[in-house]
């Protein structure tokens, strides 16, 4: 039996077939992929040393029309989950951060003043905290429709502004802004294929991009400031500190003990720059207990008070 060659035109009705329905499947794309962030990640990591700081993030404000609250939350939510990731640091819950906002009468719009952020330090026992709006958002669809085949394209992108705060002085420690683009598209061919329907994931995704590109400068200017812990009670001789194996702390470790006084304002802004501090001596890190403190005794000089301030000696 002689097989018959298949025809030019029938060759050719198969190969766009064949590339209609290639196209069929949505695509994504994202224009900082989570192999970027993922090595940002990594570079973090190898590039700091020592205790991790105790960071708080506020829910993010969405300054835009778009999305209302939740745009805010999704974004605090990623910067807590990179933050983590890092290593770097013990991050108090969000829930737990707006709960003591409540308490306090604090607000919740977000925006941290000094005095504000050093309350929250207190009473936390905070390094940083973390502040940040969502000041534009936007969606766009496009495609095509044509008799035997149709295409759709979804993209979102955002802005987004992050300030990162000293929790002893109010000081802004770094203002930032990260752009993030998300992308997807969908396609059919003689009714085959996806419908194209509204992707909300492109939402996330473009939020992501953008909290990914702000993570080693916040890393990098919180780690710039001395760690620091404080003195939760003084009892028997006994030393307890806010601060322990969750940390990073070791035995044997020595701090410098600080008594801290009156704040020093600059005066122009009269923002808070600093307080007045008289060493008190060193301890040394003798004993953990529960989930995140220590004990340690005193190895010279006079016994500390609660609130005190503690910096590891260099």
């Amino acid at each position: 039996m002689t097989m018959k060659a298949t025809s030019p035109v029938v060759r050719g009705a198969v190969l766009v077939l064949a590339a209609a329905l290639a196209g069929c499947s949505a695509r994504t794309s994202v224009k900082m992929k989570q192999e970027v962030s993922a090595n940002v990640t990594r570079k973090v990591q190898s590039d700091t040393t020592g205790p991790r700081r105790r960071v708080g993030v506020v829910d993010f404000v969405n300054k835009t029309a778009y999305g209302k609250e939740r745009l805010g939350q999704a974004a605090s939510d990623i910067l807590i989950t990179e933050l983590v990731k890092t290593g770097r640091f013990i991050v108090v819950e969000r829930d737990r951060m707006n709960q003591l906002l409540e308490e306090q009468k604090l607000g919740l719009t977000g925006a941290i003043d000094p005095n504000t952020a050093a309350k929250m330090g207190k009473i936390l026992g905070l390094n940083a905290i973390v502040t940040g709006s969502i000041s534009n958002f936007g969606v766009r669809t496009t495609g095509s429709d044509y008799l035997l085949a149709q295409s759709k394209r979804q993209e979102a992108s955002c802005t987004v502004d992050i300030r990162v705060v000293d929790a002893e002085t109010g000081q802004i420690l770094l203002a930032d802004s990260g752009k993030g683009l998300s992308k997807v598209s969908s396609g059919g061919f003689l009714g085959m294929g996806t419908k194209g329907g509204y992707a909300e994931s492109i939402e996330g995704d473009s939020l992501r991009a953008a909290v990914s590109q702000l993570i080693e400068n916040i890393t990098s200017q919180i780690n710039k400031k001395p760690w620091s812990c404080r003195v939760a009670q003084v009892s028997s001789g006994k030393i307890y500190l806010n601060a322990g194996l969750e940390a990073g702390l070791e035995a044997g470790q020595k701090l410098s003990v600080f008594s801290l006084g009156a704040e020093i304002k600059d005066p122009e802004s009269g923002l808070v720059i600093g307080q007045e501090e008289e060493e008190l001596g060193e301890l040394e890190i003798s004993s953990f207990f529960g989930e995140n403190g220590s004990i340690g005794r005193m190895l010279r000089g006079r016994t500390p008070k609660t609130g005190d301030l503690c910096r590891l000696r260099e």
